[in-house]
């Protein structure tokens, strides 16, 4: 393999369908071969740098076989000088980058590549200096002329990073083919950049590869607000309106997406769903396992289990509820059960005594949760082992897979799966995969929490569908029944008014302060953050079990608002770095936004920022005692969490809450909603905001519906006994 540089001189063959390309090429010395090989459409003129090697054609004798290939840029002095003022030369700023496009104009690149040394003319460079800049453009060969190409067309240097960093060296055909393929490729890059980018590049606004990105980027907008599928008309509808498209040439890229199998599409009524493939799959084999799991013999105990019920009941010291009663019973008698029931229902109790009873029968039972936080407070209730349900199926990162599947299965008898109401479609379609025909399979969780932040309604869809066990505990547990926030989340859920502490109670767990002013409700926020609720509890400002849950992220009591305020108020630390808008200070709270399973850190879960590396731009987080370090490019991945959504609070549990709620937040005033953020709270919820908001919140009890099909599939696979196909 060479690199040859040169220009094209003329195009003698080019087959639109694959890219082949025959040209003639040229050298300075005035050298002419052919080249052969895939390019996007070039022209005459065109200088390109081509990789690859010799070879004889029998029929058109010695030509270059082109395996890559990097356009030599006409470089701009704009594109030269914006790359040197990017930062990614050490020792170049924008001032010197100035200096030296000032003095060397259009040769800078050259100046820099073959006669660095020249750069002593420039004002500000010296020895240290020049050896520091010659050492960084070596290291940075392979990706400067992406650099600068992309910012001839005003494209920053961190999306080229990332493009480089995905492509390689096949970066040039990449965007200069079909740029929206990174969108699909590269996390952090969605349709917008990408559509922006491939604008800028000259791809036309009604291409077919721009409308199949944008159908995509609908789909894949559609699962992050938890739907399972889109509906096609709804596809079609939004593509014209935004894209201001025919209808004809979206239902041809419809059509192309169907053929290559990159959208399944399936009739529901009178229209269709639109599937991302994996989703299809996931959806239709999660119905298929349940009934399997279901239908397979299992072992029942040899024991009489009321009298195991009632030796735990005596080595505890407590009585079950009926409701109790029942769901231990059936965990013995049932392939698989759901237990559901709110706060202080006795879930955690039950799990308790199903494990213990399954210890002595000589079983082995598997426990675990969707999140760490929630993993780490089922094995410390049980004082057993719990895993994450990542942990548990032994992902490997490196792989990106899990290492337990229908090959290689869980090993127990049982597996209680604690917090399911968080768990979405495609991870149980994993957990499902691991779990043996014989292991008996135990769903805790509250059907009236929000779905999960993935894809489905897991929970409510196996409950709805009647096909499997389920037990409901309603009773409230004795030791709970003083709390005002169980009894007032119970009272959510039934539609009724709140209970309020009496007047002067300074002892209650749970506060309504009316106001209806947005800037006073703004205040106390600030006010019971900062001092009351430090104070009342014993804990310090900035710590991690005093959090702010917000229905909204925009406003003044919008999530990503209070976080900037907060942060002010909270937060005095001098040493942070600057990320474009935000600033990540030492000691800030901070919340991981997207699952990295290489760093073990999920969705949602919340560390404190122990170490800021201003040089190398590097953040250390504590994440319950584990320090997770981020680099440069990997900061976007977190974000400041002194207030964050009701959303993504689903799974954790604070000693105090706090919540906004104003009828400036209609669109999110909904009973699941209000339900969730008031049970993360353990010793204190307080909530700020009108009386009319609360009312709102608490009758409006039509949660937002989710497009899936798992109750509907599984009525009709235990209707017609086979396998959905």
């Amino acid at each position: 393999m060479c690199y040859i540089e040169g220009t094209v001189e003329q195009i003698v063959f080019y087959s639109p369908e694959t890219g082949y390309t025959v040209c003639y090429f040229s050298l300075e010395d005035g050298q002419r071969f052919t080249i052969v090989g895939n390019f996007p459409p070039i022209s005459p003129g065109e200088v390109l740098k081509v990789k690859g090697k010799w070879e004889i054609n029998p029929k058109f004798g010695k030509q270059f076989k082109v395996e890559n290939f990097i356009p030599v840029l006409p470089s701009s002095v704009k594109g030269i000088e914006k790359f040197l003022s990017s930062g990614l030369i050490r020792g170049i700023g924008p001032v010197l980058a100035k200096r030296i496009v000032r003095r060397f104009g259009t040769k800078t690149v050259d100046i820099l590549s073959k006669n660095p040394n020249k750069l002593k003319e420039v004002e500000g460079v010296g020895s240290v200096k020049l050896k520091e800049i010659k050492k960084s453009w070596i290291e940075h060969e392979d990706i400067r002329e992406l650099i600068i190409f992309l910012q001839e067309h005003n494209i920053s240097t961190g999306l080229a990073t990332k493009i480089y960093r995905q492509y390689g060296e096949k970066s040039f055909h990449v965007l200069k083919t079909n740029p929206y393929q990174a969108c699909y490729d590269i996390w952090g890059i969605g349709f917008k950049t990408a559509d922006q980018m491939a604008l800028k590049l000259g791809m036309s606004s009604d291409s077919p590869e721009r409308i199949k990105a944008y159908i995509h980027y609908l789909l894949e907008k559609d699962t992050e607000n938890g739907h399972v599928f889109s509906y096609e008309s709804d596809l079609v509808h939004t593509c014209k309106k935004d894209l201001e498209i025919d209808t004809g040439k979206i239902q041809d890229a419809l059509a192309v997406l169907k053929q290559e199998k990159a959208v399944i599409i399936e009739q529901v009524n009178s229209d269709s769903a639109a599937y991302l493939p994996f989703l299809y799959k996931a959806q239709k084999d999660v119905a298929n396992m349940i009934h399997k799991l279901a239908a397979f013999p299992f072992l029942k105990p040899p024991f009489d289990v009321e009298q195991a019920i009632k030796k735990v009941e005596k080595d505890v010291g407590i009585q079950f509820s009926s409701a109790q009663r029942r769901a231990i019973q059936e965990s013995l008698h049932k392939k698989i059960l759901v237990i559901t029931g709110g706060p202080g229902t006795g879930k955690t109790t039950i799990i308790r005594a199903v494990v213990d009873i399954y210890h002595k029968w000589g079983r082995k039972v598997l426990l675990t949760a969707p999140t760490g936080r929630a993993a780490k407070r089922l094995s410390e209730t049980t004082q057993k082992e719990a895993k994450t349900i990542h942990r548990i199926l032994e992902f490997n990162p490196k792989s990106g897979a899990f290492r337990r599947n229908e090959n290689h299965p869980l090993v127990g008898d049982a597996l209680i799966v604690d917090e399911f109401s968080m768990v979405d479609l495609p991870l149980m379609y994993y957990l499902l995969k691991a779990v043996p025909e014989w292991m008996r399979l135990i769903l805790v969780g509250d059907k009236d929490q929000l779905p999960s932040v993935g894809p489905g309604n897991l929970l409510r869809d196996i409950i709805d569908s009647r096909k499997v066990e389920v037990v409901m505990l309603d009773e409230i547990f004795r030791q709970e029944k003083d709390s005002l926030i169980v009894q007032n989340a119970h009272r959510v859920n039934q539609g009724k008014s709140l209970i309020y502490p009496s007047k002067g109670e300074e002892d209650s767990d749970f506060y309504f302060i009316h106001q209806d002013n947005e800037q006073k409700a703004f205040q106390i926020i600030m006010n019971l953050c900062a001092y009351k609720i430090p104070r009342k509890l014993n804990l310090v400002p900035l710590s991690t079990q005093i959090q702010v849950i917000s229905p909204m992220y925009r406003g003044l009591l919008g999530v990503d608002n209070l976080n900037l305020e907060l942060q002010k108020r909270l937060n005095f630390s001098k040493e942070g770095l600057k990320l474009g808008h935000r600033e990540i200070r030492i000691y800030d709270k901070v919340m991981q936004i997207r699952n990295n399973y290489e760093k073990e850190v999920f969705n949602g879960d919340i560390g404190l920022v122990v170490h800021i590396d201003k040089h190398a731009y590097r953040v250390m987080v504590d994440f319950d005692g584990r320090i997770v370090p981020y680099e440069k490019e990997q900061l976007n991945e977190i974000v400041l969490a002194y207030a964050i959504s009701v959303h993504k609070s689903q799974g954790s549990e604070y000693q105090a809450v706090v919540m906004p709620l104003m009828t400036q937040h209609f669109i999110m005033l909904q009973r699941n909603l209000f339900y969730t953020a008031l049970t993360r709270a353990k010793k204190l919820s307080v909530i700020v905001g009108t009386y009319k908001a609360l009312y709102i919140a608490i009758k409006n009890d039509k949660p937002i519906k989710r497009n899936c099909l798992l109750k509907e599939k599984l009525i009709r696979i235990n209707e017609k006994f086979k396998p959905i196909v």
